[in-house]
């Protein structure tokens, strides 16, 4: 089943003197993207946080926020007078209220209060770890109801691929009389005398020349594939691009070999539908 690689994750920890709070966002990438935002006093931590989110999250850019509010008494726990000044004067700039109000605000955000302590205490750390795999559940979560809409979404521009497809079959021979139509027109009008067996040699080359029998067995192939790839077990982003773009392949050569109009006009909805698929495609993990 596929992931979307949009999704939201939070999870909040009470402590008895903190309240810890972990946000992850992510949206589309083509590689693991991530951006952490956490007080500067749990920076020794953070390769090994950030390790955590991307064997989960595998691909995406990531925004992960890490909150760390004082909610009780903390002997070694100060403001930090000038950080907290700058918060203030930025949510004056964009936010009217009173003073009292900003500096709650500013209060929250990260390295507002500072600690004289090294060490992050380990039932703090484990408090951390386990609001960062809650909210990795809760965003891979999301990432699977969003799949689930993409896959619905993929499953029916597949089905309109085929029936098109089924379309350009059932047309090909008339497309084949049409040519040979017009080419023996074509000398009927010049008034020229032709050896019948050199224009029917001449005639099976260009019809061969502009038969589209491998091109109409490939992209089925391809459209069941794609299909197949889409419900395995795990979610193939990348290799569904690939499948998409040889998708493409064969309906482009459809079309520079079609030399008739209402073939060239299934062909149209065609590349219409697979644009479609392949923007939707760049969500897919």
């Amino acid at each position: 089943m596929i992931q979307s690689m949009t999704g939201f994750g939070k999870h909040v920890v009470q402590l008895p003197t903190k309240k810890i709070t972990v946000e992850i966002k992510s949206l589309n990438s083509k590689s693991i993207d991530l951006n952490a935002r956490m007080p500067s006093a749990y920076r020794e931590k953070e390769l090994e946080l950030r390790k955590i989110i991307a064997n989960s999250l595998q691909r995406g850019k990531v925004d992960f926020n890490l909150y760390v509010e004082i909610t009780g008494d903390e002997a070694s726990g100060q403001v930090n007078e000038n950080v907290v000044r700058q918060y203030m004067k930025q949510l004056k700039s964009i936010a009217h209220g009173e003073d009292i109000q900003l500096l709650e605000m500013a209060l929250k955000l990260p390295d507002a209060l500072r600690t004289d302590r090294d060490d992050i205490d380990d039932e703090e750390y484990k408090a951390i770890l386990g609001a960062l795999n809650e909210a990795l559940e809760e965003i891979n979560a999301f990432r699977s109801e969003e799949g689930s809409v993409l896959e619905k979404d993929f499953l029916e521009r597949i089905e309109v691929l085929q029936t098109l497809l089924d379309n350009v079959v059932a047309m090909d021979p008339d497309r084949q009389a049409n040519v040979r139509e017009r080419l023996e027109k074509a000398v009927q009008d010049i008034k020229v005398e032709v050896d019948a067996n050199r224009f029917e040699q001449e005639l099976i080359y260009y019809l061969e020349k502009y038969d589209i029998t491998e091109e109409k067995v490939r992209l089925a192939n391809h459209l069941d594939y794609f299909e197949k790839t889409l419900k395995s077990d795990d979610s193939n982003g990348k290799k569904l691009g690939f499948i998409s773009q040889e998708i493409g392949r064969e309906i482009n050569t459809i079309g520079s070999k079609a030399n008739y109009a209402p073939m060239q006009q299934l062909v149209v909805q065609m590349k219409d539908e697979l644009e479609k698929i392949k923007e939707q495609m760049l969500n897919v993990l």
